[in-house]
């Protein structure tokens, strides 16, 4: 018999394009088989189902919320004024038990700060982290954070490193991820003070740590599990964005440019659509926050229909994993892994000579 499972709450009032492209993508996802409640201003979101003429036999609820927490509040504030805010209204019910997971694409300062004060984090996590799939050659890497923490301790990067690995263990399916810290060379003396001191920790770490990477392996697929700082990732994932798009506008030009080649992009047409839609965000849906006690998913400001069924179905896909359960006893060993001496092996084991190494073996 499968295991019945609560419905994914999502915040109806998030984001540039809400309610009315958030109600769209639940009722998408409900027509899948995906149990949804929406949350929000009832009379607005059921107005909205109306318009779309949603059927009663759909499985989507409404969940009264009566404020909406806007993108210029303070997240804090917001959490703490606004107390009948929708994204609030979302985590008080996967506390509760009667959502399974939250997904959201609004504020997301106000997204993490909901998660914190009404979810709480596991026991030892210093910071919660948000982690996002990349569209890499192969497989699904996870870089993190991009974000939540823009000024990182050793102690941050090293708990980041060990949530990413549950996460890409049990959401993600890899059997022993690969972990690597993001710097500027693959050698040891590369990098910051505060990446060398979160490198020397993990190679302690119970994973499979294999060291430093660099810019140009986030998207081969090679390492599972990417580790840096929240100003870093933020502007890697942007940066990524971006040249997508540029990419994208230059084969578009190219293959418009003369007879020759128009007719050589409708041979290419299938293989294009599909680069475009393993490089489309909205493919990804949203990006799952980590080191919070339960599911959260933050879904990009633009978030149309195809993004938001996308997130819901990923939401409901993590919780099932009960991926959070394991958080706490991953993060455990973070104060023992800081203040040993990196330059001892653990015991029984062999030092890691370099990253190269470390990933052949």
């Amino acid at each position: 018999m499968a295991e019945k499972i609560a419905p994914v709450a999502v915040d109806a009032m998030g984001g540039d394009h809400a309610p009315g492209a958030i109600v769209q993508g639940a009722i998408n996802a409900a027509r899948k088989g995906l149990a949804v409640v929406l949350v929000g201003p009832e009379a607005r979101v059921r107005e909205e189902l109306a318009r779309r003429r949603a059927g009663r036999d759909l499985p989507i609820e409404v969940h009264h919320a009566s404020e909406v927490v806007e993108m210029c509040d303070h997240p804090g504030q917001a959490m703490r004024r606004k107390k009948d805010n929708s994204i609030r209204v979302c985590f008080e019910l996967v506390k509760s038990g009667e959502a399974c997971a939250m997904v959201s694409a609004g504020n997301s300062g106000a997204v993490m700060a909901g998660a914190i004060f009404v979810l709480g984090r596991p026991a030892g996590v210093e910071r919660p982290a948000i982690i996002s799939v990349l569209p890499a050659l192969k497989g699904a890497p996870l870089l993190l954070d991009m974000g939540a923490v823009v000024d990182c301790k050793p102690s941050h990067l090293v708990q980041f490193a060990l949530m990413g690995e549950v996460y890409a263990r049990r959401v993600i399916g890899v059997p022993r991820p690969k972990v690597a810290v993001l710097s500027n060379g693959e050698e040891d003396s590369k990098g910051t003070d505060l990446t060398r001191a979160a490198a020397a920790a993990l190679r302690r770490a119970p994973i499979q740590f294999v060291g430093y990477c660099e810019g140009r392996d986030l998207l081969t697929g090679e390492i599972d599990v990417i580790v840096t700082d929240g100003f870093t990732g933020n502007v890697a994932l942007k940066t990524m964005e971006g040249t997508a798009k540029v990419v994208g506008e230059y084969l578009k030009r190219a293959f418009l440019s003369t007879a020759v080649s128009k007719i050589g992009g409708l041979l290419a047409k299938r293989s294009l659509e599909e680069m475009k839609r393993r490089l489309d965000w909205r493919e990804v849906g949203g990006a799952p926050l980590v080191g919070v006690n339960g599911v959260g998913f933050i879904g990009h400001g633009r978030s149309d229909a195809l993004a938001v069924e996308n997130a819901i179905r990923r939401a409901r896909e993590a919780a099932r994993t009960r991926f959070t359960e394991e958080i706490a006893a991953a993060v455990a060993p973070t104060e023992a892994l800081l203040a040993a001496d990196a330059s001892t092996p653990p015991p029984g084991e062999p030092h890691p000579a370099s990253r190269t190494a470390s990933r052949e073996a």
